[in-house]
C-alpha cells in the first residue's frame, strides 16, 4: 500500500502545477490586456501581487531576526526598549499606513479608468441581452441583429448596454474590460475600446443555470472598413433561398415550429424565443460558442439539441432526415 501512496504524493505537485498553468495563455487571459481599461486592471494586479510578496518577505525576515536575536550582553534595557518601540512604530504603523494609502490611491484610479462611460462619450452603442443560454446582440439605429458574436471597430470607444430577459448573468471580456452584472429589471453599461484587431472570448461570470459553463461569446475587433461592411450586411434581410434543398428547407423552417421561436428577417419567421438567425451562416460558432458552425454540427443540433447542450430551451423537432438536411442547406445559405 505504501508504493501507491508515494506515487500519489509525487503526482500532487505536478497536478497542482498543471492546474496553475491551465489559466495561462488562454483567450480569456486577464493579464494580457488589449485596451486601456484591461491594462489598468492588470497593472493593479501586478502591483498588489509583487507588493504582497515584498511585505511577506519583510515580515518573514523580522520573524527570523526576532527568533535568532539574543539580547546583547551588557546593553541597557532602555536602549533595547527604544529599539523595539522604533521597530513597532516604523514597521507596524508607518510602513503599513504608507503602503495601504498608495494601494488605495491606485485602486481608486483603476476604478475611475474602468467605470461606465459617460453619456455621449462613445462612438458606438451595442445592446446585449442575456438569455438562458445565449446572447442577443443588436446595434441601435440599424436593423442589424446577431447572436453570441459581437463586432466592434478597433480603436473605437464602444458602450455595451447590458440587460437580461430571465436570471442574473454577467458580461465579461477579460482582455478588454471588467465584468458587469446583468440584473432583471436593470440596465448596466461597460466600455469596450480595443487597441488591436483580433478575436476575444467573453463569458458569463455569474452562475445562471445548467448551461452556465456554455454561456460564451466572441468579440471580433475589426478594421473600421471591415466593420462597416459587416454591419451593412447584418442590417439586410435574408436572401431568398435558391431552388433545391435550400428552398425546401426554407419552406420547412416556416411551416414547422422553428419559425415560432426564431426570427429570419425577410420571411414569415418572427419568433422571439431563440436567437435571430437572419445571417446564421456568417457566424463562426453555434449555441453560444459551444460548437463550430459547420453542417454536421448544425444538423446534430437540429436533430437533438438536448444531446449537444442539455437543458437548453430548444425542443427537438420531429423532422425527417431529408427535412433536416434541407433546413441545414437553407440555414447555411444565410450569410
Amino acid at each position: 500500500m505504501r508504493a501507491p501512496c508515494r506515487t500519489r504524493a509525487r503526482s500532487l505537485p505536478v497536478a497542482a502545477l498543471a492546474l496553475l498553468l491551465a489559466g495561462c495563455g488562454s483567450s480569456q487571459d486577464t493579464l494580457q490586456g488589449h485596451s486601456r481599461q484591461s491594462k489598468a486592471i492588470a497593472h493593479l494586479f501586478w502591483v498588489m501581487f509583487v507588493g504582497a510578496w515584498i511585505v511577506f518577505g519583510f515580515v518573514l525576515a523580522l520573524l527570523v531576526i526576532a527568533f535568532l536575536r539574543r539580547r546583547r550582553r551588557g546593553a541597557p534595557p532602555e536602549e533595547t526598549s527604544r529599539g523595539a518601540y522604533a521597530l513597532i512604530l516604523g514597521g507596524g504603523l508607518l510602513a503599513p499606513a504608507l503602503t495601504l494609502s498608495a494601494l488605495f490611491g491606485l485602486t481608486i484610479s483603476t476604478i475611475h479608468t474602468t467605470q461606465a462611460p459617460a453619456a455621449g462619450s462613445t462612438q458606438l452603442t451595442i445592446e446585449v441581452t442575456g438569455h438562458q443560454w445565449f446572447w442577443d446582440v443588436r446595434y441601435p439605429g440599424t436593423k442589424a441583429a446577431t447572436a453570441n458574436e459581437i463586432h466592434i471597430p478597433v480603436n473605437t470607444r464602444v458602450v455595451v448596454v447590458a440587460t437580461t430577459k430571465d436570471v442574473i448573468h454577467s458580461f465579461w471580456v477579460p482582455e478588454l474590460d471588467r465584468k458587469i452584472d446583468m440584473i432583471p429589471g436593470r440596465t448596466n453599461t461597460v466600455l469596450l475600446d480595443a487597441d488591436r484587431v483580433g478575436v476575444y472570448r467573453g463569458q458569463c461570470a455569474e452562475f445562471c443555470g445548467l448551461q452556465h459553463a456554455h454561456m460564451g461569446f466572441l468579440v471580433y475587433v475589426d478594421p473600421p472598413d471591415v466593420f462597416r461592411r459587416w454591419l451593412a450586411n447584418m442590417a439586410k434581410p435574408a436572401r431568398p433561398p435558391a431552388a433545391g434543398g435550400a428552398g425546401a428547407g426554407a419552406r420547412t423552417f416556416v411551416s414547422e415550429p422553428c419559425s415560432g421561436c426564431h426570427t429570419i428577417r425577410g420571411t414569415a419567421a418572427d419568433g422571439k424565443v431563440g436567437p435571430d438567425l437572419t445571417h446564421l451562416a456568417s457566424r463562426e460558432t453555434l449555441a453560444a460558442d459551444t460548437i463550430p458552425n459547420r453542417e454536421e454540427y448544425l444538423a446534430g443540433w437540429i436533430r437533438d439539441p438536448q444531446h449537444v447542450k442539455p437543458g437548453n430551451r430548444m425542443p427537438a423537432v420531429d423532422l425527417s432526415a431529408t427535412q433536416v438536411q434541407d433546413v441545414v442547406a437553407y440555414l447555411e445559405s444565410l450569410k
